[in-house]
């Protein structure tokens, strides 16, 4: 409030007070029954008649009104955060750049009252909030390790500095544990080497919780469902490694079913890509080591209690063979001279046997055997048969066509002759 000047602002309660304390200068009430209207003690409405007496209406009014609070940040601490938002976080979210300031800067700035600033200064929009679809909740499991929802996002993570690369999550269901690793797309070996890296951090969980990419399953229409008609069910490279560790994979039917990943990486992609701005990192290596620095300190966050005690991740079995089992595996037909073909390169078995077909392993280190059964078969790189080109001929409607010419006695030329005809030659 300005008390040099006339115009100033009252609150709908306030005009409820000056009317109360009006009654009470005309003596209409005492300043007992206006205590006990106005729910103020006796002292107060003294207080109160006085000022109204000196400063009339603007003596209902606070008298702190429009002036800086005493815990007030000073203005110029207020700009010197505004210099450092504009030249090291701009773009940062007002919570992860009070964050920064604390931890880098040494200011401690609450996060509302630098969105205030940032919304006043044109730096920070208000976002408004979309009208949700109505859905059903599902509780959280109740053990760690009961279930893990797992899904890549693909984006800009290294934003112009470098390649764009794809982040395979993992989340534990029961306390929103995240673990993640960066690759340059999404497919098979990046799944089964995350799956593998999560393993060898946490173990093998029990159930796995992700979409129905080509990746994870098989999308083929299945004709024939029921016995004896049911065909078995087909399993992709990444399905097959589940099947043999024991893990159960649940396919969600809609984005909205896995709701927690896809979240999770909603903040991720804010949070960690000003990590690795910060960072300056260019590359996905450099974009994993800053990752698995990051992953403690957001853990430690977001993480929740699980609802009961107990841990249901398994530990790879001594006799399971990881290495075997997280690997790509393609069965190929043995050829009478003890060749195979994969991947367009020909391999000549050097081991005798009688077997008709045989499996090649592609490990995630980039090594290769080719198994029958347990048994390992020596084999070495050979060059096929030279397949010799077949010629180019040109097309019909190209090439050069002799006109035929009828002869003389033909019939085109004479024309038909049939009985009790007129035409004569």
């Amino acid at each position: 409030m300005d008390t040099g000047k006339d115009i100033f602002m009252m609150t709908r309660q306030e005009i409820q007070r000056y009317q109360i304390i009006c009654k009470i200068l005309d003596h209409e009430i005492n300043q007992q029954e206006a205590s006990e209207i106005l729910r103020l003690s006796d002292r107060q409405i003294r207080r109160i008649v006085h000022r109204v007496k000196v400063s009339g209406e603007s003596g209902v009014v606070h008298r702190l009104r429009g002036r800086r609070g005493n815990r007030g940040i000073e203005e110029e601490l207020k700009q010197k955060v505004l210099r450092i938002y504009r030249a090291r976080y701009k773009g940062f979210g007002p919570m992860l750049a009070s964050e920064k300031l604390l931890e880098r800067d040494g200011l401690k700035i609450n996060d509302e009252t630098l969105r205030l600033w940032l919304i006043e200064e044109a730096l920070w929009q208000v976002k408004k909030r979309r009208v949700r679809k109505s859905l059903s909740w599902r509780e959280r499991k109740a053990h760690v390790g009961e279930m893990v929802q797992m899904d890549g996002s693909h984006h800009a993570w290294l934003e112009d500095r470098g390649p764009k690369l794809v982040l395979m999550g993992y989340i534990d269901d029961a306390t929103g544990r995240f673990y993640g690793k960066f690759y340059g797309y999404e497919g098979t070996v990046p799944a089964i080497d995350s799956l593998k890296s999560y393993i060898n951090r946490y173990g093998i969980p029990k159930s796995i919780y992700l979409d129905r990419h080509s990746t994870y399953k098989v999308n083929k229409v299945e004709y024939y469902k029921d016995w004896p008609f049911r065909d078995k069910e087909e399993l992709t490279q990444f399905g097959r490694c589940c099947h043999q560790l024991g893990i159960e994979l649940i396919y969600a039917n809609s984005p909205q079913a896995k709701g927690r990943i896809e979240r999770i990486f909603e903040t991720l992609q804010d949070r960690l890509t000003k990590e690795l701005r910060l960072a300056q990192a260019s590359t996905c290596q450099e974009a994993n080591e800053v990752l698995e620095r990051y992953l403690d300190s957001f853990n430690s966050k977001f993480e929740v209690a699980a609802k009961r005690s107990g841990n249901l991740h398994r530990q790879p079995d001594k006799r399971m063979l990881l290495d075997e089992i997280m690997s790509i595996q393609t069965q190929r037909p043995l050829r009478n001279d003890r060749t195979i073909v994969h991947n367009k390169r020909w391999y000549q078995v050097l081991t005798r046997t009688r077997a008709e077909n045989v499996v090649v392993y592609e490990y995630l280190n980039g090594r290769m055997a080719i198994k029958h059964g347990a048994n390992r078969l020596e084999y070495k790189s050979i060059n096929g048969p030279l397949v010799r080109p077949k010629p180019i001929r040109s097309p019909a409607h190209f090439r050069g066509r002799r006109s035929y010419i009828p002869p003389r006695n033909s019939y085109w030329r004479i024309g038909f002759k049939l009985p009790g005809s007129l035409r004569t030659n």
